[in-house]
């Protein structure tokens, strides 16, 4: 689930990007990599990005922890009696 998280922040950040520069630039880097804003590839990257945006919506409802990035020991300490 860790891996799943961090390739939906890198997606979602690259979608926040793509809306930055479209919105300040009038630039839309999708559609200039793929030549077009509907083709197969720039459809494939949207559809990409809105399912990691979808993930990281509901994996903190999944997991019931929140959303980690990095793995972190599950251990119980025991206490001394």
């Amino acid at each position: 689930m860790v891996i799943a998280n961090i390739i939906s922040y890198i997606l979602v950040l690259l979608g926040a990007v793509n809306w930055g520069l479209y919105g300040i630039f009038d630039f839309n880097l999708v559609s200039w990599i793929f030549q077009g804003p509907r083709t197969a590839g720039s459809i494939i990257v949207y559809v990409l990005i809105t399912l990691a945006a979808v993930w990281l919506i509901i994996s903190p409802i999944i997991s019931g922890h929140g959303l980690r990035l990095k793995m972190r020991d599950e251990k119980v300490e025991k206490t001394a009696e």
